[in-house]
């Protein structure tokens, strides 16, 4: 009986270190790690490759790529990608599939499903390119002087025509060798160990203050590098936006994870700052923020929080409340903002937008409309010219609540980093 206890705990064991051993294989991005590869899905969403794992977006936990691209490990053992990159070129039979690259072998996938034929060898998909690639990155025209893609191996820099198969061989001198690539809002990152730096396509030219940290532009992290320039960082970041608002002396606040950037209506000076200190009661993250009457509501979960705006911010007692009995509606809140001096909370959920009356007592939530133009926004605010929605790391400007809601088209897309906040790189 002894000896069986005995065996059925040494089992025991082993069972439990295996069970260690892969929770601590699962890497952490925010510890500052080296990406294998990097590429944009169909939607625009970046995937971070590291060993047999991937990080989808800027914000939450490794999965297993094969969860997502089963075939990797069927064909080939996944230890790691070594480049990928999504073909964009409405011209190409290849148009909107994602290659990644094995050794000596290449993978092309659409819609996350393996074309038939594939893998085959790298030369024969992209002849004079060789095998054991660092990076490779799409390069549509006129960015680059044709369609093309970028492969990088140590040193050696080959602009691979898509029409023509060409390959032209270059030398980026000034630029660092990249173990993964990214074009993203048409600039182009050289990732390299846990910096990146961002490159003319062309020249490989390098310009102003890089490299950089890579988790401070382009993950969601609750600490930063000591080096990190906060207000840059947030103004700067490829990370979407939580929430957003003005008030009605044309100040900005903007949150984003644990931090949030506000901007001085009167001289456009701009500072940042955690939430835990300006905002201690909320801890990190918001889901929706409105001013209202010199007050900052801000939406966490279903609480809302209530703050008289000022230097500090103070929070009023007997807050948090539900949001259902402050609003007269179930939380969670995608995005919320009020109009000036007007005395209506427009309330997003989904697809769905309502209106909340904040001089009635109950308040209740009404006018249920459908928003035609978006499933979905992750923040919204609204100002003297109208009215901002932002999705990703764009927003769209609205004349009015009715013309966001109303609309059959969008209207002109415009970055959040540089038409915001004023961040030119």
């Amino acid at each position: 009986m002894k000896l069986l206890a005995h065996i059925l705990f040494l089992a025991l064991a082993v069972v439990l270190a295996q069970c260690d051993e892969d929770t601590s294989a699962v890497p952490d991005r925010c510890q500052g790690l080296e990406m294998d590869a990097v590429a944009v899905n169909e939607e625009y969403i970046p995937y971070f490759f590291k060993g047999d794992h991937l990080f989808k977006g800027f914000h939450g936990k490794a999965e297993l790529s094969n969860e997502s691209f089963a075939e990797l490990d069927d064909h080939h053992h996944l230890g790691h990608v070594d480049a990928a990159f999504r073909m964009h070129y409405e011209n190409s039979s290849d148009h909107d599939h994602m290659f990644f690259f094995l050794d000596n072998k290449v993978f092309s996938y659409y819609k996350h499903k393996l074309e038939d034929g594939f893998p085959k060898d790298i030369s024969e998909v992209f002849p004079g390119i060789p095998d054991h690639l660092d990076a490779a990155v799409e390069c549509p025209k006129p960015e680059c002087d044709a369609d093309s893609v970028i492969f990088f191996k140590g040193n050696d820099i080959y602009h691979f025509n898509v029409q023509t198969k060409a390959v032209d061989e270059k030398e980026f001198e000034s630029m660092p060798n990249c173990t993964s690539a990214l074009r993203f809002m048409e600039h182009y990152y050289c990732f390299h160990g846990h910096m990146f730096s961002k490159f003319d396509p062309k020249t490989g030219e390098v310009h102003g203050k890089y490299p950089k940290e890579a988790r401070d532009y382009f993950m969601r992290c609750s600490k930063f590098s000591e080096e990190s320039d906060h207000v840059e960082r947030e103004r700067c970041s490829r990370v979407h936006l939580d929430a957003i608002t003005s008030d009605n002396a044309g100040n900005m606040y903007a949150f984003r994870g644990h931090h949030f950037l506000s901007k001085d209506g009167s001289n456009d000076t701009m500072t940042a700052d955690t939430i835990e200190n300006a905002f201690r009661e909320l801890h990190s993250e918001v889901d929706a923020v409105f001013t209202y009457q010199d007050h900052l509501y801000m939406i966490k979960d279903d609480h809302l929080f209530l703050y008289k705006v000022g230097e500090p911010h103070t929070h009023l007692d007997g807050y948090p409340k539900p949001v259902k009995e402050e609003l007269g509606i179930e939380g969670p809140i995608d995005a919320a903002f009020v109009c000036e001096d007007h005395h209506i909370a427009h309330i997003i959920k989904g697809n769905k937008i309502y209106d909340v009356e904040l001089k009635a007592s109950p308040r209740v939530a009404g006018n249920e409309r459908t928003i035609s133009l978006f499933d979905n926004v992750d923040a919204a605010m609204c100002d003297g010219t109208g009215v901002k929605v932002i999705k990703g790391n764009h927003f769209y400007h609205f004349i009015s609540t009715h013309g966001f809601v109303a609309g059959r088209s969008l209207p002109e897309q415009h970055r959040v980093s540089l038409e915001l906040f004023g961040c030119d790189h």
